[in-house]
């Protein structure tokens, strides 16, 4: 089991250092205001449905594993919204990266206290896959309200 672990472990990273990249790519194919514009289609897919996916996939070592390297891959999207927000933060770029990690910090406290009160409420630990489904979607809605004050 340990070697299993380890083994599901090294594929995060891998799936980090190949997911990071490629978004990056995509963010200069398209150009940073395309692909932030785009990004919520690109989360809707993933970001929703692979946490949703877990539900179902969370009792099979193979297919949970592949699940957990999507949903590492989905957080390399973090490298357009930060250099989306060097862009628009002007001369208080220092605080808006600051703001930006506490941001995410705090989604990562929140998602694992939600998750923990869903396995106490007795719903079992593959019913966190549907809280970050709702999370995402959350998500979604705050990426669609900036998309559409970018356009303004």
């Amino acid at each position: 089991r340990a070697q299993a672990v380890a083994s599901v472990f090294v594929g995060l990273t891998i799936s980090t250092m190949l997911g990071v990249p490629m978004v990056a790519a995509m963010g200069s194919w398209l150009g940073l205001r395309a692909a932030f514009a785009n990004m919520g289609s690109i989360v809707a897919l993933t970001a929703v449905l692979v946490p949703g996916a877990f539900w179902f996939t969370a009792h099979y070592a193979v297919a949970g594993s592949i699940n957990l390297l999507l949903v590492d891959t989905v957080m390399a999207l973090g490298a357009i919204l930060q250099t989306r927000l060097m862009d628009v933060a002007g001369d208080a770029q220092t605080l808006a990266a600051a703001l930006n990690h506490s941001a995410f910090n705090i989604a990562n406290a929140l998602g694992a206290w939600l998750g923990g009160l869903a396995i106490d409420a007795g719903m079992g630990w593959s019913s966190t896959g549907w809280v970050g489904a709702l999370l995402a979607i959350c998500g979604l809605a705050v990426h669609h309200w900036a998309v559409v004050d970018m356009r303004r």
